[in-house]
Parts: C-alpha cells; sequence; structure tokens
C-alpha cells in the first residue's frame, strides 16, 4: 500500500479507447443504475453484453465499445461521463488488484495485492502511493466487497465446472441465469449495496449447493 509509483492523468481519452475488456462487477453495476437512475438490468441491457468465462465458467458482463475507435460508451469527448460511479477498474487505472489463490489448500488469501499495469498514455510527472491513489479514487483500502466478491466467484465457479460434466446444457443455461440474476441484478438501488450483495451471495450459494445435492442424488 505503500509501495510509490508515477503517473500523472492528461485527460488524453486514450486509457478509454479500443477496449472491450471494461468488466463490470455487481457494485459497479450498481453504482452506474444509481447514477443513471434506473435499474441494473436496463443498465445491461443498454450498455453491456455478457458471455461465460473461459476458464471461471462464471457469467460475465462487459461494456459495449462504441465507434470505430472502440471507445467506452460513457465516453463523451474526453471526459468520462460517469465518473461519479465509474467502474473500480477505471478508478484503478493505471493500478490493478487481486486476490491471490492458495492451490495447496484451494482458498484466497485475505491479502489484496496490487499491480502497476503498462502505461501508454498520461505521463510521469506526479508520484503517488498505492493507498493514496485507491483514497482519491474513492476506493476502501479495506475493501470488504473486493474480497466477498472473490470468494463469491471462487467457490461458484468451481461448483459449476463440476456441475458442467454432468448437467445438460438446458440445465446449466439455467444454473447460470439464476447465477447472474442473483448475484447482478436483484438490487435495489435506493437501499445499501454490502447488505444486498450478502444476502444474495447466500441465496445463490444456497440453491447452487441445492442443485449438487440433487446431482449427487441422481449418481449414487
Amino acid at each position: 500500500l505503500d509501495d510509490t509509483f508515477r503517473f500523472r492523468c492528461t485527460m488524453c481519452g486514450r486509457c478509454c479507447r479500443n477496449r472491450d475488456d471494461i468488466l463490470l462487477n455487481p457494485f459497479d453495476l450498481f453504482r452506474l443504475a444509481k447514477g443513471l437512475g434506473v435499474e441494473p438490468r436496463e443498465v445491461v441491457e443498454r450498455y453491456c453484453n455478457t458471455y461465460i468465462g473461459d476458464s471461471s465458467r462464471f457469467p460475465i458482463v462487459r461494456l459495449n465499445s462504441v465507434g470505430v475507435d472502440k471507445r467506452c460508451p460513457f465516453l463523451k469527448g474526453n471526459r468520462c461521463s460517469v465518473h461519479y460511479g465509474k467502474p473500480t477498474v477505471c478508478a484503478l487505472f493505471p493500478l490493478g488488484r487481486c486476490v491471490r489463490y492458495e492451490p495447496d489448500n484451494r482458498t484466497l488469501s485475505d491479502k489484496t495485492e496490487y499491480i502497476l499495469q503498462p502505461v501508454a498514455c498520461g505521463d510521469k510527472k506526479e508520484s503517488h502511493t498505492v493507498r493514496e491513489w485507491l483514497e482519491q479514487s474513492n476506493i476502501p483500502v479495506e475493501d470488504e466487497f473486493f474480497v466477498a466478491w472473490h470468494s463469491v466467484l471462487s467457490a461458484l465457479s468451481m461448483a459449476i465446472r463440476a456441475m458442467e460434466k454432468v448437467l445438460k446444457e438446458m440445465e446449466l443455461m439455467m444454473v447460470w441465469n439464476v447465477i447472474f440474476t442473483g448475484v447482478y441484478l436483484k438490487y435495489d438501488t435506493e437501499q445499501e449495496f454490502q447488505p444486498q450483495f450478502e444476502a444474495n451471495a447466500k441465496s445463490v450459494k444456497e440453491l447452487v449447493q441445492g442443485v449438487e445435492t440433487l446431482i449427487k442424488e441422481k449418481l449414487q
């Protein structure tokens, strides 16, 4: 957190162009919906596409790029029109972050790690610590959602990969739809996000566990 890096945004808009890799987590979707005054489902329908991750086998929400320069749909001129609720990956830039998976005990680390991405825009006229960058981007140093989200991703991804070995395509589609609706869409933007996310994640996990139990009974 107290490592330093050099970067200054010059508002050139280059980091928002030639992008088809801006992924939204449930909190990103919630904040965009709240700021735009719509439901999360409408944000997905207007601005996003969804697919199943190649390795995670989990429903992924990605912003649609627009125009010949494949720019973010919220880029107006060279400015972000949703700066108040821009996706976390954008707010973090040029940093990235991850939670390390510990294969020996099949658990996630409780420590968030930060990565300085290759940067082809801006300049290096300012020095920042990671901690300062998080604070000015309104991202909590101890981000309760980020850790919880990766825990949910890890647990459900493992369950889905196991299900793919025995379920038919239509049955898998139903599982994916339940997960997608539960973790991404089922939110009231007038209420706090984190308690809703925890309740939704718990409900989805229980449903998935129920499917796993039925599969085991069927195979016995």
